[in-house]
């Protein structure tokens, strides 16, 4: 069985060639972000910069299909079920089992065995050997599994289809005149008997525009049923496009000014998929200059700011600086006033600095892509009004982060803990390999003394 893949329509292409003396008051458009994407042989890398700064990279090795699953759709077979742990392994073709939790399961009343009336056991609603359509909502961390969902959505540019559900929503970002407008078109569109997801993008499209996004995602999710019910299990029903394309789809607006792609074919892929679903922004989609005597990530000082993203210590503009630690626990964040000292007095100078640490901290968990729990500890503040406001303009950074996040309040012992959803294993990770010296712990032992 041929799995379905998101629908990337390749044509021939007219190659329009990014050259580096245009700006927006020469006829080139304007915009807060630019996206650059090198191709090498094996690995393809996606850097988003706002204004000069990098703030968002994706590395993606090109046939990963062990690791780089998320949003794949499977007919996995459930192989056991841990009543203790409330979960399920799920075998789904891949070398580890995917986990399934019970807040994950979907599952009609009538169809549970001994007719619960209100079940709430695993054990009732899935079996050893139980073939079951799921999707992948984590890749594969470590030595963790996959983990599944039976709540399937299938994400397009302006809308996200939710199969079989009643969900119905539209996203809080957008203004409350665009939400209203949008929920007028959404009543004459919505499939009937599947749930909807206004994206923010979906922020000005006409109403033909989310009528086909529904169309081609209806058309999609018949062709993986039809697939389910023919596929043996484990198969794999859908897979998500590359992740140009799939970065491309979840970030591509008017708010950047140009995709810079250095490879012909992708490229081509690329200003095909954008012109396919969003005609009016195809010509930001440009080829890298070939005659340009720097690489792209260099001509955009993409690869001096990924060098100090790998360090544990970042420089503030002031002098100060923050360490950032990773343990498998959570990430510990320290800032320091180092080289800063200040010009008035010790509150203020303290005060500036943590205000600095804490945009770039924002920054570097985005750049870094760091997940789970993470503490961070600022230099101490007297004034109450000051931690507030730090505190403040901590949170305001974080808004831009499109991953969950949730903040707390400043502890008694003048901590700052927080929560991001862990997506992927996290920049360091996909850029290193584990030290086979030290087993990754940072130090050798004197094997005498042993």
């Amino acid at each position: 069985m041929v799995p379905v893949r998101a629908a990337v329509p390749v044509e021939d292409v007219p190659i329009a060639v990014a050259k580096e003396n245009g700006t927006g008051r020469n006829g080139r458009p304007l915009g807060r972000y630019l996206m650059c994407v090198h191709a090498g042989d094996d690995v393809i890398q996606i850097a988003v910069l706002e204004g000069r700064s990098l703030t968002e990279h994706y590395v993606s090795r090109r046939h990963d299909d062990e690791h780089e699953i998320d949003g794949n759709i499977y007919l996995g077979r459930v192989q056991n079920v841990l009543p203790g742990m409330e979960a399920a392994f799920v075998d789904i073709g891949t070398l580890k089992n995917a986990v399934l939790y019970r807040g994950d399961v979907r599952y009609d009343r009538e169809d549970v065995e001994g007719g619960q009336v209100d079940p709430t056991r695993i054990e009732h609603l899935l079996k050893a050997g139980q073939a079951i359509l799921c999707q992948v909502t984590k890749n594969p961390i470590g030595t963790k599994g996959a983990r599944l969902t039976q709540e399937v959505s299938l994400p397009g540019r302006f809308v996200v289809l939710v199969p079989n559900s009643t969900t119905y929503g539209i996203s809080k970002r957008l203004p409350d005149d665009e939400r209203r407008r949008l929920r007028r078109i959404l009543d004459d569109i919505r499939p009937a008997g599947h749930g909807l997801i206004v994206r923010t993008a979906a922020e000005g499209a006409s109403p033909e525009e989310l009528a086909a996004d529904v169309s081609r995602l209806t058309d999609l999710w018949s062709r993986i049923e039809d697939l389910a019910r023919r596929a043996p299990a484990p198969s794999l029903l859908y897979a998500e496009p590359d992740v140009t394309v799939r970065v491309i789809r979840e970030e591509f607006n008017r708010d950047y000014r140009g995709v810079i792609i250095d490879d012909p074919d992708l490229y081509r892929e690329v200003k095909a998929y954008v012109t396919a679903i969003t005609p009016e922004l195809a010509d930001r989609v440009q080829l890298y200059d070939p005659d340009d005597p720097l690489p792209i990530f260099e001509r955009h000082h993409v690869h001096e700011q990924l060098h100090k993203a790998l360090d544990r210590k970042v420089w503030l503009p002031s002098g100060g600086s923050i360490i950032i630690e990773r343990t498998e626990a959570l990430t510990v964040i320290d800032v320091n006033t180092s080289k800063n000292v200040g010009r008035s007095n010790l509150e203020e100078t303290v005060f500036r600095n943590n205000l600095e640490a804490a945009e770039e901290i924002a920054r570097q968990l985005r750049l870094r892509d760091i997940g789970g729990i993470i503490v961070i500890d600022f230099i101490d503040m007297e004034v109450r009004a000051n931690r507030q406001e730090v505190l403040a303009a901590f949170r305001s950074a974080l808004a831009r982060d499109k991953t969950r996040t949730q903040v707390f309040e400043i502890s008694e012992l003048g901590l700052v803990e927080m929560t991001r959803k862990r997506v992927s294993e996290g920049l360091v990770e996909a850029m290193s390999e584990t030290c086979p010296t030290c087993g990754g712990r940072g130090i050798v032992f004197e094997e005498e003394l042993l």
